[in-house]
């Protein structure tokens, strides 16, 4: 722990460079230095001069295996240079405070580590959830106080929920758990927080990511113990930047459709007797398809459908990248993406068919890339954003034409980051 006033000070004298090169690349390095700072002086302005901490948990980009994951399935994922940052100090009460810049503050007593029905969808029920969590596995958590500030933006796709889960998990394993937690642990505990208490029946793909960090292929068939494989692979060696294209839509109240896709899996599954489509054969799925139309909607069957193709998707991509082939994995990219409009039918909310601004942005990326890169919906979908594999000279008017439709800064090019979850000092 390092006083406020000292950090500062190291911070502004390059002595944490390194490692803010590596979280965010050498360009990133000097507005990193002021962002950290202003944050050590927001917590100080709250809590006052204290011996702190700092950490940070990054967004994740979903490369290929959407929504794949609450069905056991696969995925390649990767965490990127949009993070949340957190300035914490240990407190003798057992409270935890939590200010988030430009939200408002969080305050979770911990004497009580069950779920409240009132807090559900909130800040506060996922720091109670997460505490509880690590009470449940032997690591009784006590106070602290934090000030986090974020450019992960929510509805963006890069999974915002996520990072800040990873966050206070990466805080409560330093200060409480002597790091006792693995990343895929601490990942687990963010899940069943989100699960449990904020009333989301999410997957664990995207804690994974962001806990772990870099390119990694996720097999979630067994969901305790999910195999997990970094992928050696580097995009911009390749002349493609990875760009994110935030059309603006919000997931508000979007709950209901997110949780109708794994829901409809699953009664397709359980025509076959089984819990997920992971534990279908693929020969039987296809044989009995009319019986399994006749037993469920057709919309559920579609959806089984996206995820058998998107399963073997998920690890023939991870496979193309580690041989150096670029030109089939970008086909598959944007196979992916046709399944998920097609089949999965994520890429707007059937309650708001008006509002379809990935729609646009699929339909602009296609017109731009004609046959030069690949685009797809990006991470739950229904709103918020599309993913693109861009030639590097395509770049700045790919960019140009985003930002023009959706608004300036809509398109970001994105690095990989290497490091999930960690302490910055």
């Amino acid at each position: 722990m390092t006083q406020i006033t000292q950090a500062i000070k190291q911070l502004e004298a390059g002595r944490l460079d390194p490692i803010l090169t590596e979280l965010y690349t050498e360009k990133g390095v000097a507005p990193q230095r002021a962002r950290y700072v202003q944050a050590l002086q927001e917590f100080a302005a709250l809590y006052g001069e204290r011996e702190v901490a700092l950490f940070s948990a990054p967004g994740r980009t979903e490369i290929v295996g959407n929504h794949t994951d609450h069905n056991r399935g696969r995925v390649l994922a990767a965490s990127v240079n949009l993070d949340v940052i957190v300035v914490a100090a240990k407190s003798p009460e057992p409270v935890v405070r939590l200010q988030s810049k430009g939200h408002d503050a969080n305050r979770v007593e911990l004497s009580r580590l069950t779920p409240v029905p009132e807090e559900e969808g909130t800040s506060n029920s996922l720091i109670r959830g997460i505490c509880a969590r690590f009470s449940q596995l032997g690591h009784p958590v006590g106070g602290f106080d934090a000030y986090t500030t974020s450019d992960v933006l929510r509805g963006s796709g890069l999974s915002s929920s996520a990072a800040f889960e990873v966050a206070v998990g990466t805080v409560l394993n330093d200060f409480f758990a002597a790091n006792a937690f693995s990343a895929v642990e601490i990942a687990q505990i963010g899940q069943y927080a989100e699960n449990v208490f904020f009333g989301k029946p999410c997957g664990l793909m995207d804690q994974t990511a962001c806990s772990v960090g870099s390119f990694v292929a996720i097999d979630f068939a067994d969901s305790d113990a999910p195999a997990i494989r970094s992928v050696a692979f580097d995009f911009a060696s390749c002349g493609y930047d990875l760009c994110i294209v935030n059309t603006g839509g919000s997931h508000a109240d979007l709950t209901q459709d997110y949780a109708a896709v794994p829901a409809e899996m699953k009664q397709a599954a359980a025509f076959f007797g089984a819990p997920v489509l992971r534990d279908v054969e693929e020969e039987e799925f296809w044989s009995r398809l009319g019986e399994l139309r006749a037993a469920v909607s057709d919309r559920a069957v579609l959806r089984a459908v996206h995820f058998m193709e998107e399963n073997r998707r998920a690890a023939l991509a991870a496979d193309m990248l580690e041989a150096g082939d670029f030109s089939s994995f970008k086909q598959l990219i944007i196979e992916s993406g046709r399944s998920s409009f097609l089949y999965n039918q994520n890429v707007y909310a059937p309650k708001n068919p008006e509002e379809q601004g990935l729609s646009v942005a699929l339909a602009l990326a296609e017109h731009l890339l004609r046959g030069r890169g690949a685009y797809r919906v990006h991470g739950g979908g229904f709103a918020g954003t599309i993913q693109a594999f861009v030639p590097t000279y395509l770049t700045p008017e790919f960019s140009a034409q985003m930002d023009a439709v959706f608004g300036p800064g809509a398109c970001q090019a994105l690095s990989i980051r290497p490091r999930g979850g960690c302490r910055v000092l």
